[in-house]
């Protein structure tokens, strides 16, 4: 169990997908669940944990949706969808109670913030929840990437991945009846596997600059809380 008193962690990255997002209803966005994610993330923060949340853009578009279209291009549009998303979170977590902002790689300051290291950390420190959006502002790199990228440069704790299942498996466990679910996992192994658990870019970067990651159900958003505060849930990864 974990401790209520006392979290584990002073700051987090949350990666949100964008598909947990829409939570598989009609329209691209579910603000009754953003919503339950807010509250959570509330909880958080009065416990004294700094967050900030990366967003995908599943819900809305994939470069690779874009068939025969020039990658780069159809990678931009990618990065615009997370935006939205982006906006989005920040708007739903205001109405919420939480004081919040996003920032995007990709100057667009009509729209948000632009992102710096130093801008988010203030940010943080200030008890404001700070939302990543545009990725990493480049073509062919996933929205793991930026996570465990943004990670590494706000002095994240760990990387929190909330994902559709609860952990990570040997094999598609929605495929394989016999897929076992990890309690732990290296990066190493993770890579030698190459195993779906997020980007392999991703998983070199959190191996190269020691970064522990949790991945869990989002399901029940109360266990983002439960892993900051300490609670063995889903699968650890870590060098």
């Amino acid at each position: 169990m974990c401790n209520d008193s006392q979290p584990k962690y002073k700051r987090i990255l949350l990666k949100l997908s964008g598909e947990a997002l829409a939570r598989g209803k009609e329209g691209i966005l579910d603000f009754d669940f953003i919503s339950s994610v807010a509250d959570v993330l509330k909880k958080c923060v009065d416990a004294g944990i700094q967050v900030g949340v990366i967003v995908g853009a599943g819900n809305i578009w994939r470069g690779r949706q874009g068939g025969s279209m020039d990658r780069v291009r159809a990678d931009q549009m990618g990065m615009l969808a997370t935006t939205i998303n982006a906006l989005a979170l920040e708007e739903t977590f205001k109405q919420c109670g939480l004081s919040a902002v996003a920032m995007t790689a990709v100057e667009m300051n009509a729209f948000a913030e632009q992102y710096t290291p130093r801008a988010a950390v203030s940010a943080l420190e200030e008890g404001k929840v700070v939302i990543f959006g545009c990725g990493l502002g480049s073509p062919f790199f996933s929205t793991d990437t930026a996570g465990a990228l943004r990670a590494a440069e706000i002095g994240a704790d760990a990387l929190l991945l909330a994902k559709n299942i609860d952990g990570i498996y040997t094999a598609d466990p929605k495929v394989d009846p016999t897929a076992v679910r990890y309690d732990e996992i290296s990066y190493n192994d993770i890579l030698s596997k190459e195993l779906k658990a997020l980007d392999l870019t991703a998983a070199a970067f959190c191996m190269d600059n020691n970064i522990n990651a949790y991945a869990f159900e989002l399901k029940d958003p109360m266990n983002i809380y439960r892993v900051a505060m300490g609670e063995k849930i889903g699968t650890e990864l870590h060098r």
